[in-house]
């Protein structure tokens, strides 16, 4: 089927330097960025983002940063940052985007490893960079965005910007495409982060293919809600519109998104699945309590889904209008990225009329290597390879599933002076992605779990943890699962799963049936909502013990939960 696949002709670009050059000579005047908390540079149009970048890129210059130095770059998500971000790709610097969650301590040891020279920061990371640090002794050149009590210590980055003066930038410095432009590190103790090395071929190869089969109009407008520092947000949520000439919108935080969509009139929202998740149960918990949408709803569903199949368009959108109002009324897509999406959630929105779609990569690729678009697309598929992306599985057992090996000119480079991970996470030209799938007979790629989380059962069968999670978080009475395996005296390798109960849901239950929440009572709803999900299940697949957390667990910047996090170890009763 992927070759049936229609793809859009996009503009091709050698180089990011070269897409902001296009963009600004293309869109001008159109709003590029615009950040909704109050920031020194609230919003940029085109070609006010090239002026800045050029200007910035002219004052880096000027206090003697030279080509190819190295600059940390940390701080919320924001015009500024990525104004960073495009010097740093446009004056031929190397940029470290940092996560902005990491501890001081994390973030000294990332500034450590990467050889940065330089560090562009919020006034949130003053404190961390104020006086002197041992780990900080190459560092020549302090940035602030914003101006702060001790300014003494730091530059302002509009002073850089020398914004009195006309920008005197007299040619761009030549790009090779292929050379190192960022280095995304993994958090890690010291001497064990390691740093994706990522070019400017990579990046643009990946945007490329993403447009052609996923198409940005200019009439887009992007709200951005997760780190931008990671590779999914920063290539998919800031580049991608960037590069079609649409407009990134930068949320006030998490709790303000619904707001944030009215107020944007957003039309492309990027989110994990854990989002989505919220937002879908939300929606279903409010037609449930309602006793006319009770009945109403989903009739009004499976009619409208008739009639689209008929050839009728946006009847869903039409119907459900007063929820397509609440998330802003212009919705044009939801896309989940960072894990797998639940498929029961992707049927769920788009039976009423959201476009709902997932893609798949790592940030090693770029990010994406696979990608559901608008027409060809399965819930619960990773989607199709990218026009220029190779996938195949490696040793396929009888069911066709094994390791995902990827080739393609997103690949990174490497890992920063770690020759043995780099050669380790390579099987020829071919690279190892730790995540098992196969591919089906239309050419879409199914991810079934990480490599390294595969629990092995007394039969010798492959149980996927992820699988059973997806099936426990459907449960109104569970906020969130961890599913692994321990060993048994008795049964040897048994499936387990950590709870964490859903409180809002408990304490509804509690008023409505009048009984008072104890440890009793949790465990005696979670063991039913386990038993509904064993009888389900084969014997080998089936959770067998359980335990109760009361806190959430801990999760890395994307809402991942860090499987094999100390503080995520099992704990409780059986």
């Amino acid at each position: 089927m992927k070759n049936d696949i229609k793809l859009y002709e996009v503009p091709k670009v050698k180089n990011i330097q070269e897409m902001i050059v296009r963009s600004a000579n293309i869109y001008a005047d159109k709003l590029a960025l615009e950040d909704l908390n109050e920031t020194p540079i609230p919003k940029v149009t085109y070609t006010e983002l090239l002026d800045y970048v050029l200007r910035f890129g002219a004052g880096l210059k000027s206090l003697g940063l030279e080509e190819r130095t190295h600059i940390a770059l940390i701080g919320e998500n924001r015009v500024q940052w990525v104004i960073s971000y495009l010097t740093c790709m446009a004056f031929n610097y190397v940029v470290v985007p940092i996560d902005k969650n990491l501890s001081s301590n994390e973030i000294y040891n990332i500034i450590y490893e990467s050889d940065a020279q330089a560090v562009i920061f919020s006034e949130s990371y003053a404190e961390v960079f104020a006086g002197s640090h041992a780990a900080l002794k190459e560092l020549k050149k302090f940035i602030c965005m914003d101006k702060t009590s001790i300014n003494g210590e730091f530059l302002y980055m509009l002073d850089v910007m020398n914004l009195d003066k006309p920008a005197l930038v007299e040619e761009l410095p030549e790009i090779n495409p292929e050379d190192l432009a960022e280095i995304i590190f993994t958090s890690g103790s010291l001497g064990r982060a390691k740093g994706v090395m990522l070019s400017q071929k990579n990046l643009t190869s990946n945007l490329m293919d993403m447009v052609s089969m996923l198409f940005i109009y200019p009439e887009d407008r992007f709200l951005s809600v997760l780190p931008i520092h990671h590779t999914y947000e920063c290539t998919c949520g800031m580049l991608c519109p960037l590069y079609a000439g649409a407009s990134a919108h930068y949320a006030r935080n998490l709790r303000t998104i619904v707001d944030d969509l009215q107020n944007v009139k957003a039309t492309m929202l990027l989110g994990v699945p854990l989002l989505f998740d919220k937002m879908y149960k939300g929606i279903s918990k409010a037609i449930k309590e309602d006793k006319v949408k009770r009945v109403i709803v989903p009739a009004l569903s499976k009619a409208t889904g008739a009639l689209e199949k008929a050839g009728m368009k946006n009847v869903k959108k039409k119907v459900f209008k007063e929820l397509h109002e609440k998330f802003g009324g212009s919705i044009r897509a939801f896309i989940a990225g960072g894990a797998a999406p639940d498929p029961v959630v992707a049927k769920g929105l788009r039976e009423f009329g959201f476009n709902f779609r997932q893609g798949y990569g790592l940030t090693e690729t770029s990010p994406i290597l696979t990608l559901n678009n608008l027409k060809h697309f399965k819930d619960d598929a990773a989607g199709i390879p990218l026009p220029s992306v190779e996938i195949k599985i490696a040793e396929p057992n009888e069911d066709g599933i094994g390791e995902v090996l990827a080739k393609g000119p997103n690949v990174m480079l490497g890992y920063y002076k770690n020759e043995e991970a780099t050669k380790e996470s390579f099987d020829g030209e071919w690279f190892k992605t730790g995540d098992l799938g196969f591919i089906d007979e239309d050419g879409f790629l199914h991810i079934t779990g990480r490599k390294k989380n595969v629990i092995i059962s007394k039969s010798g069968k492959n149980v996927f943890p992820e699988e059973l999670e997806d099936k426990l978080n459907r449960s109104e009475f569970i906020l969130e699962s961890l599913v692994l395996g321990k060993e048994d005296p008795k049964l040897d390798e048994i499936i387990v799963a950590q709870i964490v109960p859903d409180a809002e849901a408990l304490i509804e239950y509690s008023q409505k049936n009048n009984v008072k929440i104890t440890d009793e009572l949790i465990r005696k709803i979670i063991k039913k909502e386990i038993d509904k999900i064993n009888k389900g299940l084969p014997n080998y697949k089936q959770i067998r013990k359980f335990y109760i957390r009361e806190e959430e667990f801990e999760k890395t910047t994307t809402q991942k939960i860090k499987r094999y996090s100390d503080k995520n170890v099992l704990e409780g009763e059986d």
